[in-house]
């Protein structure tokens, strides 16, 4: 149990960053039961933890925890989701107009789908990124890679975001010039 001082000093550092925590293990592990209830046992481990947790970015620290708790949980319970680690192969570029982006981001539903369907490491940079607003260096500390695999991994993710949403974009209908 942590002391008055520590608790509030937890409670001023860690609690205002439990909606992105939640938001992490949401969609890393694309189930909000199962994202409850890691959140949970990540909160639990960071109060149990606190006392190693000194001046710095608390929320890279709390999340560093819940992938770490989504990860186990993973492993034990589903890992067949693990098998496919960050492949290396380049996928083909079609550069989008920005009309045809414009209608992708139309459906938010197919773009939900589509980031549940990318294997977790490349969800979990998206999600830090671009929903989170991590920037490379917090993803570096969260993730416990280099900064390096970092960009080339989120570049990767963007990349394969793009494919899922091509795959699930509906048929473009082609009109007559002039109509």
């Amino acid at each position: 149990m942590l002391e008055a001082q520590e608790r509030e000093r937890f409670e001023q550092n860690i609690l205002p960053h439990l909606d992105a925590a939640f938001n992490l293990a949401r969609w890393l592990l694309r189930d909000r039961r199962d994202a409850e209830d890691v959140a949970q046992e990540s909160m639990l481990r960071a109060y149990r933890f606190f006392g190693t947790f000194r001046a710095g970015d608390a929320r890279a620290w709390l999340l560093q925890i819940v992938r770490n708790c989504c990860y186990d949980w993973l492993h034990k319970n589903r890992p067949a989701e693990l098998q496919d680690e960050l492949q290396e192969e380049s996928l083909p570029s079609n550069a989008l107009s920005p009309e045809d982006l414009a209608r992708l981001n139309q459906d938010r539903d197919r773009l939900t789908e589509a980031l549940e369907s990318l294997p977790p490491h490349f969800r979990e940079f998206l999600v830090l990124r671009e929903l989170e607003g991590c920037s490379y260096k917090e993803i570096a500390a969260i993730t416990s890679r280099p900064m390096g695999s970092v960009m080339s991994g989120l570049a990767r993710a963007r990349e394969q975001l793009r494919e899922a949403l091509l795959r699930r974009a509906p048929a473009r209908r082609e009109f007559p010039r002039g109509v």
